[in-house]
């Protein structure tokens, strides 16, 4: 296709991350479907530099750093008709503005559910072996455990509890399918047969609490799940359980969660927190029963790429006349991350 027909796109984002989302290969394809100059990548819909291409752009590629796309940005961009999001949640990004003007957006959120699924098949499994809290005792004591420390552990029969069929949880339970795993779901948008499919025994979320000996936490974060792993539900955790989360932070009462975990009666295994880094003097750094990440969970290094892949397969999709495989709607932004 000659270059003057094809449409016109422009990147907003943090240029940092743009060479890993589109290595050379991807950014070779990329400008084989659309008029883009990968020097430009906005940061400010204000900019004046940028007022030239964001009037003729009718694509606009997003990445972690993307401005709000308010109405200076719709008034900058008035032709544009599509934006295709290299990262998850799309929620922040846009508002009423981009809704009212009928405009399409995709997201990368699937692509990125993979390697947050894939950590937390990790730390499942290294919680079952008690891999973390072994490691401490180890560099401590240097001294292998006698075998009869060892009865509680492994991972025959363990039992998982997930909060949440998101994508990443569905992909996790996936995962964990191989495994010989007892694994429950709590998820209030999904019923007995929907759970039997995906391999998990539906429970209240209570129950799920008291009957697991590791918790993965993937529901997104919404107003009705803000501090959803409250005092009274951290409480209802079995004396030795583990609790994972790589989800949001928002979703667990940290106060409370900091209490159990100062105590030793819970272990956990956090990617995220609240507040996100937590104070330089939380003990949670320094506590044996905790391993922290800076999350870390999804999309980094060459993962960015798999985000950039998407943006381009929606690209070609959108050439030949097909929408979006991943189009974000307007409803599903309640109940998602």
């Amino acid at each position: 296709m000659p270059t003057h027909s094809l449409p016109s796109a422009v990147f907003a984002m943090n240029p940092v991350h743009l060479p890993e989302l589109f290595p050379p290969h991807l950014m070779e394809r990329l400008r084989c479907l659309v008029r883009i100059d990968p020097r430009l990548v906005v940061q400010d819909f204000a900019d004046p530099a940028a007022a030239s291409a964001l009037a003729r752009a009718e694509v606009l590629i997003t990445g972690w750093g993307c401005p709000y796309i308010g109405e200076r940005a719709l008034a900058a961009a008035p032709r544009l008709r599509t934006v295709l999001h290299t990262g998850g949640s799309v929620r922040h990004m846009v508002g009423e503005p981009f809704w009212e003007r009928g405009l399409t957006i995709s997201s990368s959120v699937r692509a990125n559910a993979l390697p947050v699924a894939e950590y937390t098949l990790a730390a499942i499994l290294l919680a079952g072996k008690d891999a973390f809290a072994l490691r401490e005792r180890f560099r401590a004591e240097h001294v292998y455990p006698a075998p009869q420390e060892h009865d509680a552990l492994g991972n025959l029969g363990r039992r998982v509890g997930l909060i949440g069929a998101s994508r990443v949880g569905r992909r996790l339970l996936e995962l964990l399918r191989p495994f010989d795993l007892s694994v429950s779901l709590y998820d209030p948008y999904v019923d007995t047969i929907e759970a039997s499919r995906l391999g998990a025994v539906p429970l209240p979320l209570d129950e799920l609490l008291r009957t697991s000996d590791i918790v993965s936490v993937h529901a997104p974060d919404t107003p009705e799940t803000h501090h959803m792993l409250s005092r009274e539900r951290l409480a209802l955790m079995p004396d030795g359980s583990m609790l994972i989360n790589t989800s949001r932070g928002a979703l667990v009462d940290h106060e409370a969660l900091a209490g159990e975990l100062l105590s030793g009666r819970l272990s956990a295994i956090l990617d995220v927190t609240e507040p996100e880094p937590l104070p330089a003097d939380s003990p949670l750094y320094r506590l044996p029963n905790v391993f922290l990440t800076p999350h870390i969970a999804g999309s980094l290094g060459n993962e960015l790429a798999r985000l950039g892949g998407t943006v381009v397969e929606e690209l070609e999709r959108l050439a030949t006349g097909d929408s979006p495989a991943y189009q974000v709607l307007r409803a599903e932004l309640a109940t998602s991350a």
